[in-house]
């Protein structure tokens, strides 16, 4: 099969088409014919030689696809030859074909493609096992998202919205700050030249924000802790501003903060196959019904996946970016 790996870890020029053998099945995994697959910052962030796969998985990147069964495994009951599914994976995507549990795989939601399929599980397993699961996010609640205009972030403005919360959003531009208001953010802040912590303080009438979802770190976390109301949430998924900083922890304790965190990949499959579920009962019915919808920004051959990975790090992108073998 045709594949995409990293073949010098560093900048985006390191990823170099190849030929693999189609993966071998375990018990209980499926094999999929890759139609698409979703390009992720975790996916940039192995690249860099700072992300290993969890033992076992497949070297390659790509951590969520979608397209046909092409053969299944024993014990496998729930899918057959043929079905069409989107998947989340712990590597190997960027191929034409793909190995993942049976339990990891969801039905294309009625009235998508499978490009917009590819670009669901990813995103929208993180932010339900970090915003509702984690985060505990009630309706009526307010959700801060750091990074609204990243796959995640359109992700959790939707997911947060369509079950009734107010949702504030950072962004570095005026066209993603209008791109996430038209998704249904209630206010966005550019970050550039606005005080995210004055912004939202002002948006809420000096009350804070319930859960904040952070996608930066480093020194924006003692910002945050000032942010949150009392008893809030505060729920750490990536690095982009630094692994350390500073931190008053007395306001930890006198607003009673919860901070917390966690990264998908490494978790055990039966933990993420309950998220699978959750989202079949839960989300899905809101992205048939047209409540909430996949951005996609732009597609490229899967031969060109360097070309994604360097305007995923331009931060051009509103949306998704996704990879078509």
């Amino acid at each position: 099969m045709r594949a995409v790996e990293i073949a010098v870890p560093g900048g985006p020029e390191g990823l170099k088409p190849t030929i693999r053998p189609v993966p071998e099945l375990r018990p209980g995994e499926v094999l999929i014919r890759v139609a698409a697959a979703g390009v992720n910052g975790p996916d940039l962030v192995q690249r860099r030689g700072s992300y290993p796969p969890p033992p076992g998985a497949s070297d390659l990147p790509g951590l969520e696809v979608a397209g046909t069964i092409a053969a299944v495994a024993g014990g496998v009951t729930s899918l057959k030859v043929g079905d069409e599914v989107c998947a989340l994976l712990t590597g190997g995507g960027y191929a034409e074909y793909c190995a993942t549990p049976a339990g990891l795989c969801l039905p294309v939601p009625k009235g998508l493609d499978l490009v917009q399929a590819a670009s669901l599980p990813e995103t929208y397993f993180t932010v339900w096992s970090n915003v509702m699961d984690r985060g505990r996010l009630a309706a009526g609640e307010t959700l801060l998202v750091q990074g609204g205009g990243s796959g995640i972030g359109v992700a959790a403005i939707q997911m947060a919205k369509a079950f009734g919360n107010r949702v504030l959003v950072t962004a570095g531009s005026a066209e993603k700050c209008a791109a996430c208001e038209k998704l249904g953010a209630d206010k966005a802040i550019n970050y550039r030249n606005e005080d995210f912590v004055e912004a939202a303080r002002q948006f809420t009438d000096n009350k804070g924000v319930d859960v904040i979802l952070d996608m930066v770190a480093g020194d924006y976390v003692a910002r945050e802790l000032k942010l949150l109301a009392p008893d809030g949430r505060l729920v750490i998924i990536a690095l982009l501003g630094g692994a350390k900083g500073t931190v008053d922890f007395s306001a930890v304790m006198l607003k009673r903060l919860t901070v917390t965190g966690s990264t998908l990949r490494p978790r055990p499959v039966e933990f993420k196959a309950a998220i699978a579920q959750n989202l079949k009962s839960k989300v899905w019915p809101l992205i048939e019904a047209g409540k909430i919808k996949p951005v996609i920004h732009s597609t490229f051959a899967l031969a060109d996946a360097a070309k994604a990975h360097t305007l995923m790090e331009s931060g051009g992108h509103i949306g998704k970016v996704v990879l078509i073998p």
